[in-house]
């Protein structure tokens, strides 16, 4: 059962469980965090959250209220929320001009643990306030491998069977990315949750088997998100094609994968495909290349020996044109 009030915000204690700070909480003593920490972890004093900040005091409040849980001790915790409290507090601190002192809420009386999650499932996975990928991902093993709420269980509360795929992969991809990938970051901010979907990607099982047949495992990849040999995440569905190409291997494994990807384009090109381009067209093409060319692309064709096939074709070009075109040009 629930009631719909408006509640005096020094009465609600901000929800410490929150899965968006688990990481904080596992290498600190959660009586040591302030509200003050809790907003910076929350984001609520981010310039992400300056629209919501903006939207609140424009209209002197909330639009959707906040979920509270009233426990067994008496005490008004929030479920859904936190951000949105902490902007009231924030606002009630600092003098905002308004009425901060209490807050629209709905309550529920003692709730249920299963019923939490159903809450919070359903406000930050499937509903209008999503979380982050990775912060979605994390609950959800939570939810899983901690609490050990049955997979069937989960995906009803997140929509049914038409999300199973995706729920399961986003749990595997969260361990593969605390397993792999977190014990080479130096320290906690060097662990870019950005980097989440990459490993989303990584679940398919074409990647999968093509590092395995090429030698490489779940560890080589974390390392190549970590040293960013993967310019971008959507390039880890590129990994087959550029691991099936040896010259292309060795770029990607030197550089990055936006300078294999030119590897496999270039190798995807045949003489056949070439041979009807008019030659003016293709002359073009060649001058905007080498006017385009970085000042370090022009030093590794100078001085770098893996470059000298690339310098070679150049200068081949170069001597075509000038004694079979150019000469007879002129001579004629």
């Amino acid at each position: 059962m629930s009631t719909y009030v408006e509640l005096p915000i020094e009465q609600i204690h901000l929800d410490k469980n929150n899965p968006r700070i688990a990481t904080y909480l596992s290498l600190h003593n959660p009586d040591d965090i302030t509200s003050d920490v809790m907003a910076l972890l929350l984001g609520a004093t981010s310039t992400t959250c300056e629209a919501l900040r903006e939207s609140i005091k424009e209209n002197g409040g909330i639009i959707h209220p906040i979920v509270v849980n009233k426990d067994s001790n008496g005490q008004y915790v929030v479920i859904e929320g936190n951000t949105r409290l902490q902007i009231y507090k924030d606002f009630l601190k600092t003098g905002v001009s308004g009425d901060w002192s209490t807050i629209r809420a709905i309550i529920y009386d003692n709730l249920e643990e299963n019923d939490i999650h159903s809450i919070r499932l359903q406000a930050h996975l499937v509903g209008p306030r999503e979380w982050d990928s990775y912060a979605k991902a994390k609950y959800l093993d939570y939810l899983n491998n901690t609490m050990g709420m049955p997979m069937a269980i989960i995906i009803a509360y997140c929509g049914g069977s038409s999300k199973a795929y995706e729920i399961r992969n986003m749990i595997a991809a969260f361990n593969d990315m605390e397993t792999y990938y977190r014990p080479l970051c130096d320290d906690e901010s060097a662990f870019d949750v950005r980097k989440f979907q990459g490993f989303v990607e990584l679940q398919k099982k074409n990647i999968i088997d093509s590092l395995t047949i090429h030698g490489y495992n779940k560890s080589d990849f974390a390392r190549w998100i970590i040293d960013e040999r993967i310019s971008v995440l959507a390039d880890v569905r590129r990994l087959p094609d550029i691991l099936h190409s040896k010259k292309a291997t060795q770029v990607f494994l030197k550089e990055n994968s936006t300078e294999a990807k030119k590897i496999l384009a270039v190798e995807e090109i045949t003489s056949d495909k070439l041979k009807d381009v008019p030659y003016e067209l293709l002359a073009k093409e060649l001058s905007k290349r080498v006017l385009d060319m970085t000042i370090q692309e022009i030093h590794y064709l100078r001085d770098d020996v893996d470059y000298t096939n690339k310098l070679n074709s150049l200068q081949e070009v170069y001597d075509t044109i000038e004694e079979f075109v150019l000469k007879e040009i002129q001579e004629s």
